[in-house]
């Protein structure tokens, strides 16, 4: 096989770091290398049977689509071949010498130096080919494209260092055949029975047949034994896993399948196979991940489901299937009703995928509520790791609100923990009697959230409160206005409902309070007439002398302060001043004559309280002048 117009080329650099990461910190889960790399190959195959469907004459004369897989135990060799679709020399250079993945050098950052932390990352990026270096001190790939010339064959060698070499070659056959030269302490892959036992382990599900030669030896009258003549055996069970009756698939087969579906070294936390048939005749895998991989909120990201129509492979990440906040689901779908020909603008406007999108998209949520149900533990580590994506939900998908919303998690006022990990179904079953609205504060800390000054009087009458402090949040309930028949309501907007919980009494006061204060409140409004749109006494407070409330139809603060750091243009809009009238703070306010230090007090309790909620005062050198002043005259 002669080679011409030899060149060596450079690693992209975050190949290099992979594969120096990986070959260390997956050193322990080493015989992946094989699933990994007899996975490319089953989907090179299934990609030239897709292919073939528009150009038959891509596969020639060798319809026989299949994965051999050879060893030679002298030679210190594993051959892994395949007669798929294959690769010239710019798709080898994109596939084997690049990761084109954005947010790779951000996923870079986050790798700790832990090998077992680092693992797992590593095995949710989905490394795949250059999981080969783990065994492997060098490694030789022979492809060509279906359908061009013998000629234009390439071979790639690497000794998974800095560099690889590409020669162009002439190739006979199409596809990719893999040599790996493993390392001397990893032989024990060059051995047939290891090598079968393997195969059956990781990659039994596959639908392409996966072969070896057969080791077969006669004795002859002598009780010599000689080697027959080759034959090549399947050596997996390649049948559809999905096709096959639910009782007679392993738990350890539905993993492995996951693994080969997603690239994901770890295993599912839940999944859900089933069969429809009527108007539709359709099969899904469903699966739902332990770990979020590492560009989760890339929402560019390549992302939804396997496509099969009649077990043959039509194309990966199928996004019309699913919602965007389910993007983390991975899984298959096997349809006998759309055409083999169907490509992803027919996928854009066919009834049966709108059908199928919504039985699909509840049954992701049926799912999760069962689990949710039966494995709370397991439905929290899900929650951990992607329930800020869910809660995108009831936006993107207002006919399933109440299915999301019984699936969201919150931190609140029962037990004050940071840890989201109460149901709205748990609000409901501890409110108090005559309560009903759902309360909420949001801000962009649990601590802030957990200490605004909103929560005084919740505090003091025995209500709970759901505190929110994702980014996402103030979006959310934008869009999530009631539950089980009650009201959603933000504590720190508008004017203070409590409903039958607030006596007559406490509305009496609050009344006369402002009646009362009335000259303190024209005061106020007219020193700060450019800083808020009210002032008025209160009730909502207990020990603070004064807080910040949004009007009941303005943005809220947190929102506002992401709009802000993201350079878009906010709404204009000026909060309302409440304060407390049996504070000592606002008494004595009330009895300073002293314009100045009147204006003083006044400003350093409107800054006060936008520190309270999160905010930062407008004029941080004249409230730390203010305040110094202050304090100074309590000193003397």
């Amino acid at each position: 096989m002669s080679e011409t117009q030899q060149e060596t080329l450079s690693f992209q650099t975050e190949v290099k770091q992979l594969l120096h990461l990986m070959i260390h910190s997956l050193y322990s889960n080493k015989e992946i290398f094989l699933r990994e790399l007899i996975s490319n190959a089953s989907d090179a195959c299934d990609k030239l049977r897709f292919q073939a469907l528009k150009d038959d004459s891509l596969l020639s004369d060798d319809g026989d689509l299949a994965v051999t897989v050879e060893f030679d135990k002298d030679a210190g060799t594993v051959t892994i071949n395949d007669n798929g679709i294959g690769m010239n020399r710019d798709d080898v250079i994109a596939n084997l010498g690049t990761i084109a993945k954005s947010g790779t050098a951000e996923f870079l950052q986050n790798l700790t130096g832990d090998e077992r932390k680092d693992s797992q990352l590593i095995g949710q990026f989905g490394v795949g080919f250059y999981s080969s270096f783990i065994v492997a001190q060098g490694v030789d790939v022979y492809t060509r494209k279906a359908g061009e010339p013998v000629e234009n064959g390439v071979h790639w060698h690497s000794g998974g260092e800095g560099e690889f070499t590409l020669a162009d070659i002439e190739k006979p056959e199409r596809g990719t055949r893999i040599v790996l030269h493993l390392k001397p302490e990893e032989t024990e892959f060059a051995d047939g029975w290891r090598l079968r036992n393997l195969i059956r382990k990781y990659s039994d599900h596959i639908s392409m047949p996966v072969r070896m030669l057969k080791e077969n030896f006669e004795a002859d009258e002598d009780g010599n034994t000689e080697e027959k003549a080759p034959e090549w055996e399947t050596v997996n069970s390649a049948t559809a896993l999905w096709t096959r009756p639910k009782s007679e698939i392993s738990d350890e087969e539905y993993q492995e399948l996951y693994h080969h579906i997603s690239h994901d070294f770890g295993d599912a936390l839940t999944w859900s196979h089933n069969k429809v048939e009527g108007k539709l005749d359709y099969t899904s895998l469903l699966y739902i991940p332990k770990k979020a991989p590492f560009d989760m909120w890339n929402r560019e990201r390549v992302r939804g489901l396997k496509l099969y129509v009649q077990r043959v492979f039509i194309m990966d990440d199928v996004e019309q299937f699913l919602p965007m906040y389910l993007r983390f689901t991975k899984g298959i779908v096997d349809s006998n009703d759309l055409p083999l020909n169907v490509s992803r603008e027919i996928l854009q406007s066919n009834d049966a995928i709108d059908s199928m999108r919504s039985a699909l998209t509840k049954r992701v949520l049926d799912m999760l509520a069962k689990l949710a149900k039966k494995d709370p533990e397991g439905y929290q580590q899900f929650w951990d790791e992607f329930g800020q994506v869910l809660k995108e939900g009831p936006a993107e998908d207002p006919s399933n609100n109440e299915k999301i919303a019984k699936l969201l998690r919150f931190a609140t006022t029962h037990t004050g923990e940071a840890n989201q990990n109460q149901s709205l179904d748990d609000y409901i079953g501890r409110m108090k009697e005559g309560q009903d609205k759902i309360y909420y504060v949001a801000a962009d800390s649990h601590q802030t959230a957990k200490n605004s000054p909103h929560l005084e009087v919740f505090r003091k009458k025995g209500i709970e409160v759901l505190l929110m402090s994702d980014r996402i949040d103030e979006w959310l309930m934008g869009y999530l206005r009631e539950f089980d028949g009650k009201q959603f309501v933000d504590i720190a907007r508008g004017d203070l409902d409590l409903g039958e919980i607030e006596s007559e009494e406490d509305k009496e006061a609050e009344k006369k309070a402002n009646d009362e204060h009335k000259p303190l409140l024209e005061r106020l409004k007219t020193l700060l007439e450019s800083e808020v749109e009210e002032v008025r006494m209160t009730n909502r407070l207990v020990d603070s002398p004064a807080c910040i409330v949004v009007g009941q139809n303005d943005m809220g603060a947190q929102m506002r302060r992401i709009m802000e750091a993201a350079g878009q243009k906010v709404p204009d809009s000026k909060p309302i001043f409440e304060l407390n009238p049996e504070h000592p703070l606002v008494q004595r306010l009330e009895t300073e004559s002293g314009e100045e230090r009147f204006a003083d007090l006044a400003n350093i309790l409107l800054e006060q309280a936008r520190l309270a909620e999160g905010s930062h005062p407008k004029d941080a050198a004249g409230f730390v002048s203010r305040l110094n002043k202050l304090l100074l005259d309590m000193a003397q």
